[in-house]
């Protein structure tokens, strides 16, 4: 950089005529609306926790009574634990493979690839 130019750096507020909170256009997404099981594409992500292996399956807009029933299924067709957090399914291991016909046979579907 040359000494003695500006930098024109934008940071995200108007300071001239006060504070004033700057509009984003990018709208965020947030369904609220329950989804048949068919129109899901559901990924899997594997995480480590406390050196152990958690295999995530989701986003799920089920009913919360109904993703419940569903984790309650699949735990005891699997033999493990699990969790629901923020419309996601947590099992305890490395589970894909026996996951993903389980809710294959729900009518549940995935990304390509996953």
């Amino acid at each position: 950089m040359a000494r003695g130019k500006k930098l024109d750096i934008f940071i995200g507020a108007d300071i001239e005529k006060g504070w004033a909170e700057v509009q984003s256009p990018h709208k965020t997404k947030i369904v609220n609306k329950f989804q048949e099981p068919n129109k899901h594409f559901l990924v899997f992500q594997k995480e480590k926790r406390k050196g152990k292996i958690v295999t995530l399956v989701g986003e799920f807009y089920r009913p919360k009574e109904e993703q419940t029933a569903l984790l309650k299924l699949l735990k005891k067709k699997i033999g493990c634990g699990g969790n629901i957090k923020n419309h996601w399914m947590e099992f305890q291991g490395e589970l894909k493979e026996k996951i993903r016909p389980l809710l294959v046979e729900q009518e549940f579907r995935f990304k390509h690839g996953h």
